[in-house]
Protein backbone atom coordinates (compact mmCIF):
# COMPACT_ATOMS: atom_id res chain seq x y z
CA UNK A 1 0.00 0.00 0.00
CA UNK A 2 3.28 2.47 0.26
CA UNK A 3 2.26 3.02 -3.61
CA UNK A 4 -1.45 4.21 -3.05
CA UNK A 5 -2.73 7.82 -1.83
CA UNK A 6 -5.63 8.37 -0.80
CA UNK A 7 -7.72 11.32 -1.82
CA UNK A 8 -10.77 12.43 0.41
CA UNK A 9 -13.50 14.96 -1.04
CA UNK A 10 -14.56 16.90 1.51
CA UNK A 11 -17.49 18.51 -0.57
CA UNK A 12 -19.11 21.46 -0.97
CA UNK A 13 -21.64 23.69 1.04
CA UNK A 14 -23.70 20.51 2.74
CA UNK A 15 -26.41 22.40 1.71
CA UNK A 16 -27.98 18.60 2.33
CA UNK A 17 -26.99 18.89 5.81
CA UNK A 18 -27.72 22.44 6.95
CA UNK A 19 -27.57 23.99 9.54
CA UNK A 20 -24.96 21.73 11.05
CA UNK A 21 -23.08 22.72 8.01
CA UNK A 22 -23.33 26.30 8.69
CA UNK A 23 -20.05 27.00 10.64
CA UNK A 24 -18.22 23.76 10.07
CA UNK A 25 -16.73 21.45 6.60
CA UNK A 26 -19.46 18.54 6.13
CA UNK A 27 -16.30 16.23 7.04
CA UNK A 28 -16.15 18.04 10.20
CA UNK A 29 -19.74 17.28 11.55
CA UNK A 30 -20.00 15.21 14.81
CA UNK A 31 -20.79 11.39 14.66
CA UNK A 32 -21.68 9.46 17.79
CA UNK A 33 -20.76 11.47 20.48
CA UNK A 34 -17.38 11.84 20.23
CA UNK A 35 -16.26 11.20 16.27
CA UNK A 36 -16.24 13.35 13.20
CA UNK A 37 -17.50 12.09 9.54
CA UNK A 38 -13.49 12.59 8.39
CA UNK A 39 -12.30 10.20 11.28
CA UNK A 40 -14.14 7.51 9.19
CA UNK A 41 -12.31 7.43 5.80
CA UNK A 42 -9.41 8.41 7.47
CA UNK A 43 -9.52 5.46 9.98
CA UNK A 44 -10.03 3.22 6.88
CA UNK A 45 -7.06 4.18 5.32
CA UNK A 46 -5.03 3.42 7.95
CA UNK A 47 -6.55 0.78 9.31
CA UNK A 48 -5.85 -0.48 5.30
CA UNK A 49 -2.16 0.74 5.69
CA UNK A 50 -2.73 4.02 3.39
CA UNK A 51 -0.97 6.37 5.33
CA UNK A 52 -0.33 9.51 2.28
CA UNK A 53 -3.95 11.52 2.66
CA UNK A 54 -5.20 14.24 1.34
CA UNK A 55 -8.73 15.91 2.16
CA UNK A 56 -9.57 18.22 -0.47
CA UNK A 57 -12.47 21.17 1.00
CA UNK A 58 -13.65 24.45 0.18
CA UNK A 59 -16.02 25.59 2.91
CA UNK A 60 -15.59 26.36 6.52
CA UNK A 61 -12.64 24.42 7.12
CA UNK A 62 -11.58 25.95 10.01
CA UNK A 63 -12.54 23.43 12.42
CA UNK A 64 -11.75 20.42 9.72
CA UNK A 65 -8.14 22.17 9.55
CA UNK A 66 -7.74 21.83 13.43
CA UNK A 67 -9.26 18.19 13.75
CA UNK A 68 -6.80 16.60 11.80
CA UNK A 69 -3.88 18.62 12.66
CA UNK A 70 -4.77 17.52 16.72
CA UNK A 71 -5.43 14.00 15.70
CA UNK A 72 -3.56 12.76 12.64
CA UNK A 73 0.55 12.93 13.35
CA UNK A 74 2.33 10.30 12.36
CA UNK A 75 6.04 9.41 12.95
CA UNK A 76 8.91 11.71 11.40
CA UNK A 77 10.13 8.34 10.37
CA UNK A 78 7.27 7.74 7.65
CA UNK A 79 5.79 9.79 4.84
CA UNK A 80 2.55 9.47 6.59
CA UNK A 81 0.25 12.77 6.55
CA UNK A 82 -3.17 13.64 6.41
CA UNK A 83 -3.70 16.88 5.05
CA UNK A 84 -6.11 19.03 3.68
CA UNK A 85 -5.84 20.70 0.43
CA UNK A 86 -8.67 23.80 0.75
CA UNK A 87 -9.52 25.55 -2.49
CA UNK A 88 -7.18 28.35 -3.77
CA UNK A 89 -7.34 30.39 -6.59
CA UNK A 90 -3.55 30.25 -8.77
CA UNK A 91 -2.80 31.96 -12.21
CA UNK A 92 -4.31 29.16 -14.24
CA UNK A 93 -7.13 28.51 -12.15
CA UNK A 94 -8.79 31.50 -10.21
CA UNK A 95 -12.08 29.75 -9.43
CA UNK A 96 -13.90 27.35 -7.22
CA UNK A 97 -13.44 23.99 -7.43
CA UNK A 98 -16.91 23.39 -9.61
CA UNK A 99 -17.40 19.57 -8.74
CA UNK A 100 -15.21 16.32 -7.34
CA UNK A 101 -13.55 15.88 -10.78
CA UNK A 102 -12.25 19.50 -10.48
CA UNK A 103 -11.38 19.40 -7.40
CA UNK A 104 -8.30 16.78 -7.77
CA UNK A 105 -7.74 18.36 -11.29
CA UNK A 106 -6.70 21.57 -9.76
CA UNK A 107 -4.40 19.61 -7.01
CA UNK A 108 -3.01 17.49 -10.27
CA UNK A 109 0.64 19.23 -9.79
CA UNK A 110 0.52 18.38 -6.26
CA UNK A 111 -0.69 14.50 -6.80
CA UNK A 112 2.06 13.75 -9.43
CA UNK A 113 5.09 14.77 -7.26
CA UNK A 114 4.06 11.29 -5.43
CA UNK A 115 5.03 8.21 -7.02
CA UNK A 116 2.51 6.10 -6.56
CA UNK A 117 0.44 3.86 -8.49
CA UNK A 118 -2.87 4.48 -7.70
CA UNK A 119 -5.10 6.97 -6.12
CA UNK A 120 -8.11 6.04 -4.18
CA UNK A 121 -10.57 8.87 -4.26
CA UNK A 122 -13.13 8.48 -0.64
CA UNK A 123 -16.20 10.73 0.20
CA UNK A 124 -16.23 12.05 3.67
CA UNK A 125 -19.64 11.69 4.21
CA UNK A 126 -20.36 8.04 4.80
CA UNK A 127 -20.63 6.03 8.04
CA UNK A 128 -19.14 2.49 6.57
CA UNK A 129 -15.89 0.30 7.87
CA UNK A 130 -13.82 -1.33 4.75
CA UNK A 131 -10.26 -2.17 3.73
CA UNK A 132 -9.06 -1.08 0.98
CA UNK A 133 -6.17 -3.16 0.54
CA UNK A 134 -9.04 -6.00 -0.82
CA UNK A 135 -10.09 -2.99 -2.92
CA UNK A 136 -6.81 -2.23 -4.35
CA UNK A 137 -5.87 -6.03 -5.09
CA UNK A 138 -9.22 -6.57 -6.76
CA UNK A 139 -7.75 -3.42 -8.90
CA UNK A 140 -4.96 -5.23 -9.99
CA UNK A 141 -6.00 -8.70 -10.67
CA UNK A 142 -8.47 -7.34 -12.95
CA UNK A 143 -5.90 -5.18 -14.98
CA UNK A 144 -8.48 -2.43 -14.51
CA UNK A 145 -7.90 1.29 -15.00
CA UNK A 146 -10.48 2.43 -12.79
CA UNK A 147 -12.90 0.01 -10.36
CA UNK A 148 -15.91 1.30 -8.90
CA UNK A 149 -17.08 -0.01 -5.26
CA UNK A 150 -20.42 -0.84 -5.39
CA UNK A 151 -23.15 -2.00 -2.51
CA UNK A 152 -25.99 -4.86 -3.49
CA UNK A 153 -29.50 -2.61 -4.08
CA UNK A 154 -33.10 -3.76 -4.01
CA UNK A 155 -35.88 -2.10 -6.13
CA UNK A 156 -37.38 -0.15 -3.52
CA UNK A 157 -34.02 2.10 -2.64
CA UNK A 158 -32.53 1.68 -5.78
CA UNK A 159 -33.91 4.74 -7.95
CA UNK A 160 -32.06 7.01 -5.69
CA UNK A 161 -28.89 5.97 -6.25
CA UNK A 162 -26.45 5.87 -9.38
CA UNK A 163 -26.44 2.32 -11.13
CA UNK A 164 -24.71 0.51 -13.45
CA UNK A 165 -24.67 -2.80 -15.40
CA UNK A 166 -21.90 -4.82 -15.56
CA UNK A 167 -20.83 -8.18 -17.93
CA UNK A 168 -20.00 -11.76 -17.41
CA UNK A 169 -16.52 -10.75 -16.31
CA UNK A 170 -17.63 -7.81 -14.05
CA UNK A 171 -16.54 -4.93 -15.98
CA UNK A 172 -19.21 -1.81 -16.18
CA UNK A 173 -20.74 -1.20 -19.49
CA UNK A 174 -23.93 0.86 -18.60
CA UNK A 175 -24.61 3.90 -16.13
CA UNK A 176 -27.72 5.54 -15.02
CA UNK A 177 -28.35 8.55 -13.03
CA UNK A 178 -31.52 7.35 -10.29
CA UNK A 179 -34.00 5.90 -12.63
CA UNK A 180 -37.34 5.52 -12.96
CA UNK A 181 -40.03 3.54 -14.19
CA UNK A 182 -38.67 0.91 -17.33
CA UNK A 183 -35.46 2.73 -17.19
CA UNK A 184 -34.78 1.24 -13.27
CA UNK A 185 -35.93 -2.19 -14.88
CA UNK A 186 -33.44 -2.06 -17.82
CA UNK A 187 -30.85 -1.61 -15.27
CA UNK A 188 -30.86 -5.39 -13.58
CA UNK A 189 -27.89 -7.12 -13.59
CA UNK A 190 -27.21 -10.31 -12.40
CA UNK A 191 -24.96 -10.07 -9.17
CA UNK A 192 -23.82 -13.50 -8.34
CA UNK A 193 -20.99 -12.40 -11.05
CA UNK A 194 -19.75 -10.26 -8.23
CA UNK A 195 -20.19 -12.85 -5.83
CA UNK A 196 -23.48 -12.90 -4.47
CA UNK A 197 -25.58 -15.81 -3.87
CA UNK A 198 -28.46 -16.67 -6.11
CA UNK A 199 -30.67 -15.97 -3.42
CA UNK A 200 -29.12 -12.71 -2.80
CA UNK A 201 -28.93 -11.58 -6.15
CA UNK A 202 -32.94 -12.32 -6.10
CA UNK A 203 -33.30 -10.02 -3.54
CA UNK A 204 -30.89 -7.59 -4.42
CA UNK A 205 -30.99 -7.16 -8.51
CA UNK A 206 -29.14 -3.83 -8.98
CA UNK A 207 -25.65 -2.47 -7.77
CA UNK A 208 -25.42 1.19 -6.43
CA UNK A 209 -22.29 3.18 -6.75
CA UNK A 210 -20.91 4.19 -3.27
CA UNK A 211 -19.25 7.55 -4.76
CA UNK A 212 -15.75 5.57 -3.76
CA UNK A 213 -13.40 4.67 -7.04
CA UNK A 214 -9.90 3.16 -7.38
CA UNK A 215 -7.82 4.92 -10.32
CA UNK A 216 -4.59 4.21 -11.92
CA UNK A 217 -2.65 7.30 -11.39
CA UNK A 218 -1.58 7.69 -15.13
CA UNK A 219 -4.99 7.33 -16.53
CA UNK A 220 -6.26 9.72 -13.66
CA UNK A 221 -4.00 12.36 -14.82
CA UNK A 222 -4.87 12.15 -18.25
CA UNK A 223 -9.10 11.67 -18.18
CA UNK A 224 -8.62 15.03 -15.92
CA UNK A 225 -6.33 16.63 -18.72
CA UNK A 226 -7.90 15.56 -21.64
CA UNK A 227 -12.13 16.40 -20.47
CA UNK A 228 -11.42 20.22 -18.46
CA UNK A 229 -15.04 20.50 -19.27
CA UNK A 230 -16.15 17.06 -17.30
CA UNK A 231 -16.06 18.43 -13.85
CA UNK A 232 -17.84 15.03 -12.04
CA UNK A 233 -16.53 11.81 -11.11
CA UNK A 234 -19.87 9.85 -11.10
CA UNK A 235 -21.48 11.75 -13.89
CA UNK A 236 -18.39 12.27 -16.68
CA UNK A 237 -15.38 11.30 -16.28
CA UNK A 238 -16.22 7.36 -15.28
CA UNK A 239 -18.99 7.43 -17.64
CA UNK A 240 -16.65 8.59 -20.80
CA UNK A 241 -14.23 6.33 -19.31
CA UNK A 242 -16.15 3.14 -19.73
CA UNK A 243 -17.54 4.64 -23.42
CA UNK A 244 -13.89 5.07 -24.17
CA UNK A 245 -12.70 1.64 -24.28
CA UNK A 246 -11.11 1.83 -20.37
CA UNK A 247 -11.71 -1.19 -18.09
CA UNK A 248 -13.72 -0.26 -15.16
CA UNK A 249 -14.52 -2.81 -13.16
CA UNK A 250 -16.78 -3.10 -10.50
CA UNK A 251 -15.74 -4.03 -6.70
CA UNK A 252 -18.96 -5.61 -4.44
CA UNK A 253 -18.73 -4.22 -1.08
CA UNK A 254 -21.18 -6.61 1.28
CA UNK A 255 -20.82 -4.70 4.74
CA UNK A 256 -22.82 -1.76 6.29
CA UNK A 257 -22.66 1.16 4.34
CA UNK A 258 -24.78 4.69 4.69
CA UNK A 259 -24.51 7.88 2.61
CA UNK A 260 -25.04 10.42 5.39
CA UNK A 261 -25.31 13.29 3.16
CA UNK A 262 -29.25 14.45 5.00
CA UNK A 263 -30.39 15.67 8.13
CA UNK A 264 -32.88 12.48 8.14
CA UNK A 265 -30.26 9.97 7.38
CA UNK A 266 -27.32 11.61 9.35
CA UNK A 267 -29.85 11.57 12.22
CA UNK A 268 -31.18 7.98 11.53
CA UNK A 269 -27.33 6.68 11.24
CA UNK A 270 -26.34 8.27 14.55
CA UNK A 271 -29.52 6.90 16.49
CA UNK A 272 -29.28 3.25 14.41
CA UNK A 273 -25.76 3.17 16.98
CA UNK A 274 -27.94 2.10 19.99
CA UNK A 275 -29.88 -0.17 18.46
CA UNK A 276 -30.04 -3.95 20.65
CA UNK A 277 -29.04 -6.43 20.26
CA UNK A 278 -26.68 -5.53 17.49
CA UNK A 279 -26.35 -2.19 15.63
CA UNK A 280 -25.74 -2.02 11.74
CA UNK A 281 -21.99 -0.22 12.77
CA UNK A 282 -20.14 -0.89 15.38
CA UNK A 283 -17.06 1.19 16.85
CA UNK A 284 -16.23 -1.47 19.29
CA UNK A 285 -13.82 -3.54 16.36
CA UNK A 286 -10.25 -3.79 18.03
CA UNK A 287 -9.38 -5.01 14.46
CA UNK A 288 -10.23 -2.01 12.60
CA UNK A 289 -10.83 0.90 14.93
CA UNK A 290 -12.02 4.19 14.38
CA UNK A 291 -9.96 7.23 15.52
CA UNK A 292 -10.43 10.09 16.70
CA UNK A 293 -8.78 13.53 18.71
CA UNK A 294 -7.73 12.25 22.23
CA UNK A 295 -9.48 14.72 24.76
CA UNK A 296 -7.98 13.71 28.52
CA UNK A 297 -11.78 13.84 29.73
CA UNK A 298 -12.91 13.11 33.11
CA UNK A 299 -15.27 10.10 33.27
CA UNK A 300 -19.04 10.67 32.74
CA UNK A 301 -21.01 11.47 36.35
CA UNK A 302 -24.32 10.07 36.18
CA UNK A 303 -26.57 11.02 39.18
CA UNK A 304 -30.00 9.16 39.91
CA UNK A 305 -30.66 8.58 35.97
CA UNK A 306 -32.43 6.11 34.08
CA UNK A 307 -30.88 5.76 30.56
CA UNK A 308 -32.01 2.98 28.20
CA UNK A 309 -30.52 2.69 24.53
CA UNK A 310 -28.23 5.17 24.64
CA UNK A 311 -24.83 5.90 23.74
CA UNK A 312 -23.32 8.66 26.34
CA UNK A 313 -19.97 10.56 25.55
CA UNK A 314 -17.04 11.09 28.21
CA UNK A 315 -16.95 13.94 30.55
CA UNK A 316 -20.49 14.45 30.86
CA UNK A 317 -22.81 15.37 33.62
CA UNK A 318 -26.59 14.23 33.79
CA UNK A 319 -28.86 14.55 36.92
CA UNK A 320 -31.79 13.03 37.78
CA UNK A 321 -32.92 12.82 34.13
CA UNK A 322 -34.18 10.02 31.76
CA UNK A 323 -32.83 9.56 28.50
CA UNK A 324 -33.94 7.17 26.02
CA UNK A 325 -32.87 6.12 22.86
CA UNK A 326 -30.40 8.98 22.53
CA UNK A 327 -26.83 9.93 22.02
CA UNK A 328 -25.04 12.39 23.91
CA UNK A 329 -21.76 14.13 23.01
CA UNK A 330 -18.92 14.97 25.17
CA UNK A 331 -19.23 17.72 27.85
CA UNK A 332 -22.96 17.20 27.85
CA UNK A 333 -24.75 18.56 31.31
CA UNK A 334 -28.11 17.59 31.48
CA UNK A 335 -29.87 18.93 34.60
CA UNK A 336 -32.89 17.38 37.14
CA UNK A 337 -35.86 16.54 35.50
CA UNK A 338 -34.67 16.08 32.14
CA UNK A 339 -36.76 14.24 29.25
CA UNK A 340 -34.18 13.18 26.64
CA UNK A 341 -35.92 10.48 24.00
CA UNK A 342 -34.64 10.03 20.32
CA UNK A 343 -32.39 12.71 20.28
CA UNK A 344 -28.74 13.69 19.13
CA UNK A 345 -26.73 15.77 21.45
CA UNK A 346 -23.61 16.87 20.31
CA UNK A 347 -22.33 18.28 23.90
CA UNK A 348 -19.24 21.02 24.01
CA UNK A 349 -16.25 22.28 23.56
CA UNK A 350 -15.31 23.57 26.77
CA UNK A 351 -16.93 23.27 30.24
CA UNK A 352 -18.27 26.63 32.25
CA UNK A 353 -17.46 27.26 35.77
CA UNK A 354 -19.70 25.18 38.19
CA UNK A 355 -20.54 22.89 35.61
CA UNK A 356 -21.43 20.81 38.11
CA UNK A 357 -23.75 22.47 40.63
CA UNK A 358 -27.51 23.38 39.52
CA UNK A 359 -28.69 25.15 37.18
CA UNK A 360 -30.73 27.59 39.84
CA UNK A 361 -26.96 28.75 40.43
CA UNK A 362 -27.28 32.44 39.09
CA UNK A 363 -24.18 32.99 35.84
CA UNK A 364 -22.29 36.51 36.52
CA UNK A 365 -23.49 37.25 33.12
CA UNK A 366 -27.13 36.03 33.82
CA UNK A 367 -27.49 33.94 30.69
CA UNK A 368 -29.17 30.60 30.05
CA UNK A 369 -26.19 28.09 31.27
CA UNK A 370 -24.36 25.69 28.59
CA UNK A 371 -26.50 22.94 28.07
CA UNK A 372 -29.58 21.41 28.92
CA UNK A 373 -31.80 23.30 32.28
CA UNK A 374 -33.77 21.42 34.70
CA UNK A 375 -37.24 19.96 33.57
CA UNK A 376 -36.79 20.11 29.89
CA UNK A 377 -38.71 17.57 27.74
CA UNK A 378 -36.36 17.07 24.05
CA UNK A 379 -37.93 14.50 21.59
CA UNK A 380 -36.73 13.27 18.02
CA UNK A 381 -34.04 16.63 17.55
CA UNK A 382 -30.40 17.27 17.03
CA UNK A 383 -28.72 19.73 19.44
CA UNK A 384 -25.62 20.98 18.24
CA UNK A 385 -22.64 21.90 19.84
CA UNK A 386 -22.94 24.54 22.94
CA UNK A 387 -26.37 25.24 22.61
CA UNK A 388 -27.70 26.69 25.69
CA UNK A 389 -30.96 25.35 26.60
CA UNK A 390 -33.24 26.74 29.60
CA UNK A 391 -35.27 25.59 32.56
CA UNK A 392 -38.95 24.28 31.36
CA UNK A 393 -38.32 23.89 27.46
CA UNK A 394 -40.15 21.58 25.04
CA UNK A 395 -38.58 20.69 22.15
CA UNK A 396 -41.10 18.74 20.53
CA UNK A 397 -41.91 19.89 17.14
CA UNK A 398 -45.90 20.31 18.75
CA UNK A 399 -47.06 21.17 15.44
CA UNK A 400 -45.72 18.95 13.66
CA UNK A 401 -43.78 20.76 11.17
CA UNK A 402 -42.14 18.90 8.69
CA UNK A 403 -39.38 21.89 7.22
CA UNK A 404 -39.09 25.17 8.94
CA UNK A 405 -36.24 28.07 9.31
CA UNK A 406 -36.52 29.81 12.51
CA UNK A 407 -33.12 30.81 12.41
CA UNK A 408 -33.62 33.88 14.77
CA UNK A 409 -35.04 31.75 17.22
CA UNK A 410 -32.25 29.36 17.47
CA UNK A 411 -33.71 26.41 15.04
CA UNK A 412 -34.22 24.69 11.94
CA UNK A 413 -36.66 21.89 11.41
CA UNK A 414 -35.87 19.42 8.63
CA UNK A 415 -37.93 16.16 7.59
CA UNK A 416 -40.12 17.06 10.93
CA UNK A 417 -36.41 16.86 12.98
CA UNK A 418 -36.02 20.12 15.27
CA UNK A 419 -32.34 21.05 14.66
CA UNK A 420 -31.09 23.27 17.83
CA UNK A 421 -28.31 25.92 16.12
CA UNK A 422 -24.33 25.86 17.49
CA UNK A 423 -24.33 28.21 20.06
CA UNK A 424 -28.28 28.90 19.92
CA UNK A 425 -29.97 30.27 23.26
CA UNK A 426 -33.44 28.44 23.82
CA UNK A 427 -34.66 30.70 26.79
CA UNK A 428 -36.34 29.24 29.41
CA UNK A 429 -39.75 27.68 29.19
CA UNK A 430 -39.86 27.95 25.28
CA UNK A 431 -42.08 25.51 23.52
CA UNK A 432 -40.99 24.44 20.06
Amino acid sequence: MKRVLAIILGGGAGTRLYPLTKQRAKPAVPLAGKYRLIDIPVSNCINSEIFKIYVLTQFNSASLNRHIARTYSFSGFSEGFVEVLAAQQTPENPNWFQGTADAVRQYLWLLQEWEVDECVILSGDHLYRMDYRQFVERHRETGADITLSVVPMDEKRASDFGLMKIDTEGRVIDFSEKPKGENLKKMQVDTTVLGLSPEEAKQYPYIASMGIYVFNKNVLVKLLRQSPDQTDFGKEIIPAAAATNHNVQAYLFKGYWEDIGTIESFYDANLALTRQPQPPFSFYEEAAPIYTRQRYLPPSKYLDCSISESIIGEGCILKKCRIHHSVLGVRSRIETGCTIEETLIMGADYYQPFAEHHSTVELEDDQVPLGIGSDTLIRRAIIDKNARIGRNVQIINKDRVQDAERENLGFYIRSGIVVVLKNAVIPDGTII
